[in-house]
């Protein structure tokens, strides 16, 4: 249960010392919710989500924002009253004070980070670079870039909210590429017969099942679009002011990230039949390619890889720095808290979720990748709308954003809904689920026999 806690805004937390430095205005957190969210999906998976759900590819993403929106608010609720990096596992623990659960949320956060590097991995290796490497074997790059990007890992990145900045504007335009020469292309028409625009095409929907099946089954795998709001908390510390900071910021940058893959979603399903978009590992580059034929297509190639790199480097780096806080804290086996000692980077972390981020794009498809990545944080958004609610009793000193009640009740009404077989979602994505946190439970266990019973500070985590 939660105890009665008071946060002190000059060091955020209860932390002793001067803390982190106020680094994060509004402008910059903008920027860095908006570079967080955009990534894998827009530019890999809208031709899959397309064969879920067919030509009305624009629901999905219109449902998937709705559902990641009402998630929002309890997490601004939270950051605001918590301002404290953390996230999920914080507030959880918080809530509950159940150790066991906590770990298991904050594992499920790191395979996320692994599955959703994965899929960027797939999508490395698909139509973006064989526009580059005619040829190039697919399963064979997606490890290389595994292995690349843990080298990269190794070395130690010092990423910064202002790279971010460079990193976002840079992806940005690659987006403003498809909706510029997309949109004129709706309007003024192709040579190309076989892409003629058809605005028809926007209501229609599989034949192969029920419309709804086909709507929540595609939303469940274009709810991957809208994740990468939630890692944006652990910014808290570094942001002025963040109870009035993060809720404008947050919201508007979701907004319009959902703006722009509406955008997309309406120009694609527009100007490329369905039948085709479904077959296609680069849908983007399929619409530069036909909206604007004289445009080489290899710079955006370029941009679209540059995409895919930044957000699986990020994630793979969240995903081993979990792995060593956990480690850190006594709550898995110590070896994975190991240091280089040249590098300073936690080297066997960094080995064991790259191990494991080849053995799946080995394994599996990048819808799956893809899947599995959403059907993780759906489980964990929904525990984190019901702590919202129940931290409701947990008073602090200074004002922060509320949510209205309905809102986390709705989040963790339909975040179960959509992590739950009814929509339609594979099996197959709830076996790899069951394997991933069955290592969790393992780790737990062997560390427990060897250890015994562990207390742990839940805000260390992946620090």
């Amino acid at each position: 249960m939660a105890n009665e806690t008071t946060v002190n805004d000059a060091a955020p937390g209860g932390a002793q010392g001067p803390g982190l430095k106020k680094a994060m205005g509004p402008k910059l957190l903008l920027f860095f919710v908006v570079g967080d969210i955009i990534g894998t999906t827009i530019y890999a998976l809208t031709g899959k989500i397309a064969g879920k759900v067919g030509g009305a590819l624009w629901v999905p993403f219109v449902v998937a924002f709705v559902v990641a929106f009402l998630t929002a608010f309890s997490y601004l609720e939270l950051v605001g009253k918590y301002p404290k990096a953390g996230g999920a596992p914080l507030y959880i623990h918080k809530a509950f004070g159940v150790n066991f659960l906590t770990f298991m949320v904050a594992f499920a956060v790191m395979c996320s980070g692994i599955t959703s590097a994965s899929s960027g991995a797939q999508a490395f290796s698909g139509e973006y670079l064989q526009e580059i490497v005619p040829g190039a074997p697919s399963w064979l790059v997606a490890i290389a870039f595994i292995v690349l990007i843990a080298a990269v890992n190794f070395r130690g990145v010092g990423e910064s909210a202002k790279l971010n900045l460079l990193l976002t504007i840079a992806v940005m335009a690659g987006l403003a590429i498809v909706i510029v020469f997309g949109g004129y292309a709706v309007f003024a028409g192709v040579s190309d017969p076989t892409f003629t625009p058809d605005p028809s095409r926007l209501l229609q929907f599989n034949t192969d099942t029920t419309p709804l099946i086909a709507v929540t089954s595609a939303t469940a795998l274009a709810f991957f679009a809208m994740i990468g709001f939630e890692d944006t908390v652990n910014m808290a510390e570094e942001t002025e002011d963040p109870a009035k900071t993060f809720p404008r910021a947050v919201l508007m940058g979701m907004a319009i990230t959902a703006g722009i893959y509406l955008v997309i979603a309406l120009i694609t399903t527009v100007l490329i039949p369905t039948d085709i978009l479904s077959d296609s590992t680069g849908p983007l580059l399929l619409v530069v390619q036909v909206a604007a034929p004289w445009f080489p297509p290899i710079v955006f190639a370029f941009i679209a890889l540059f995409a895919l790199s930044n957000t699986a480097l990020i994630n793979m780096m969240m995903a081993s720095r979990l792995l060593y806080g956990m480690s850190n804290e006594g709550i898995i086996p110590k070896q994975f808290g190991l240091v280089h000692q040249a590098r300073q980077t936690p080297w066997v972390s960094i080995l064991f979720t790259s191990v494991l981020a080849i053995v799946l794009v080995s394994s599996l498809k990048i819808e799956n990748l893809g899947g599995t990545t959403s059907l993780l944080l759906l489980i964990v958004f929904a525990i984190v709308n019901v702590a919202c609610l129940v931290l409701r009793k947990d008073k602090v000193e200074h004002k922060h954003f509320k949510a209205p009640t309905w809102v986390p009740v709705a989040g963790a009404i339909t975040c179960a809904f959509f992590a739950s077989p009814l929509t339609g979602r594979p099996l197959l994505e709830y076996g790899i689920v069951g394997i991933l946190l069955g290592l969790g439970v393992i780790f737990w266990g062997i560390n427990y026999l060897v250890h015994g019973r562990r207390e742990f500070d839940a805000e260390k985590l992946g620090k």
